[in-house]
């Protein structure tokens, strides 16, 4: 079974990436992206903005697709991520719904999380790391 889900990748002003330590599985307590699973009816942009504004507070504007990838879920579930740049365009940063931390990482700090699998592979494969 295949699992639609959407992943937001936000720079600020000082080319630092906003980053979600997850709260809960899959990955609890891995630095990721925000994003999640789409909801029935939504379109990719429609859950990107919900997901973002649920895990951080923020609003965004979303850009362009920057990749996507398949990772193995729980009992056979594939996860199909699609990963969009976005904007932020209001808000006030602040952790919530299934995100345990959110924060803005510098490029040389990513290196130093613990990141989710074949995060910063497939960020660099897009050509979005570095900056």
């Amino acid at each position: 079974m295949h699992v639609n889900c959407v992943g937001a990748i936000i720079f600020d002003a000082f080319d630092r990436l906003l980053l979600i330590r997850r709260g809960r599985p899959p990955g609890e307590g891995l630095w990721s992206i925000p994003g999640g699973r789409l909801e029935a009816g939504e379109s990719d942009a429609e859950g990107l903005r919900r997901e973002v504004l649920e895990e951080t507070g923020l609003r965004v504007e979303v850009g362009r697709l920057a990749g996507s990838v398949d990772r193995p879920g729980p009992g056979g579930v594939t996860y199909v991520i699609r990963d969009y740049l976005a904007t932020v365009t209001g808000g006030t940063l602040a952790a919530a719904d299934d995100a345990a931390e959110a924060r803005w990482c510098a490029p040389g700090e990513l290196a130093e999380l613990p990141l989710t699998e074949g995060l910063a592979e497939a960020l660099t494969a897009w050509g979005v790391l570095p900056r």
